[in-house]
């Protein structure tokens, strides 16, 4: 069975997502809200989830698994996006319509993982 290129490109983009927790651990870690105890952990767990997820999504028998992986992760980290339109500090700077352009996109991303679940 081959799998589309668009699945290899969503599993590329969460590999290097992934990637990012540990080489930028800070910028993951600002956007976390301070409700949450341990961002440390909650990145490092996030980034591997990230790579882990985007690997198992390059195997027929794994892709269905990782397909709703992706979506729980998508739903987890929504309060971190939300976090990052509501704080300036946590915004980076980016224009607040960057911002909240990037809340819905998370409909988006769940919809495209979605497509691998079946």
């Amino acid at each position: 069975m081959n799998l589309p290129w668009h699945l290899y490109l969503m599993a590329f983009l969460y590999i290097i997502a992934g990637i990012n927790h540990f080489r930028s651990p800070g910028m993951y870690i600002r956007i976390i809200p301070p409700l949450f105890k341990n961002p440390k952990l909650i990145n490092t767990l996030s980034g591997i989830a990230e790579i882990l997820l985007g690997l198992l999504l390059m195997f027929p028998f794994s892709k269905k698994f990782a397909a709703w992986g992706i979506i729980a992760l998508l739903v987890a980290i929504f309060p971190a996006n939300l976090f990052m339109f509501q704080n300036k500090k946590a915004s980076f700077g980016l224009p607040r319509w960057v911002l909240f352009v990037r809340l819905p996109l998370q409909i988006v991303l769940i919809y495209w993982a979605y497509q691998y679940t079946f």
